[in-house]
């Protein structure tokens, strides 16, 4: 990463944060990666049983691997064997502890935008689990929020397309076509502009470029 970016990173984080936790969400910013893994363990009790959404972040942290060496009780969808089974896993983490996501976008201000296509993830966020610890890079920053809209319709989503092969315009082009196909990703868009449960949702932020 180019040091001018790492160094904003460094100083516009913590400002982030700040306007974070003026909307009742419990926030943080971790320098680099390491420190935003362990940050998470740390607010995940032992008996909790953890579930996450479909996120790249939480691979590249290593978070599955670390949960799995404490002996933490996980809801992993990918082990599932049947369409079914992984269904019911689905429903199952909207009852969980702590679920764990990243988010498409967060406007400097403190709000936070997601886009979904099956909507568990976005139904986490809003209502269910006990706790719900949002990991997300810096590079998910925006200025405002018509920039994180436009962030998580037309850089996350189109990305996330191209990650699960649906048959839609954006994996084609690389670019949003405001689709109705079957395979569309962007059935729900939510913003989360206040945790009406304060510290209910806990945002780590991380001083690197993590996600898409």
């Amino acid at each position: 990463m180019l040091q001018a970016k790492k160094n904003w990173y460094d100083k516009a984080g913590p400002r982030v944060a700040e306007n974070l936790g003026r909307r009742q969400f419990e926030a943080y910013y971790c320098a680099t990666a390491a420190e935003a893994a362990e940050k998470v363990l740390s607010l995940i009790p032992a008996e909790d049983t953890v579930a996450w959404g479909g996120t790249m972040t939480m691979d590249e942290l290593g978070l599955k691997a670390l949960l799995q060496s404490r002996g933490q009780t996980v809801i992993d969808r990918d082990t599932a064997h049947t369409p079914e089974e992984r269904m019911a896993m689905l429903h199952a983490g909207l009852g969980c502890g702590t679920f764990i996501m990243s988010s498409n976008a967060i406007s400097e201000d403190g709000q936070l935008v997601n886009i979904d296509g099956t909507g568990n993830r976005v139904a986490a966020l809003c209502f269910g689990p006990r706790q719900v610890v949002v990991v997300a890079g810096m590079n998910k920053v925006c200025v405002d929020l018509e920039q994180a809209f436009q962030r998580a319709r037309h850089i996350a989503a189109p990305a996330n397309a191209q990650r699960f092969g649906g048959k839609t315009p954006c994996t084609a082009t690389g670019l949003c076509g405001d689709c109705k196909s079957p395979d569309c990703i962007c059935a729900q868009m939510v913003v989360t502009r206040f945790c009406k449960v304060p510290g209910r949702i806990k945002v780590v932020l991380v001083g690197e470029d993590l996600g898409l």
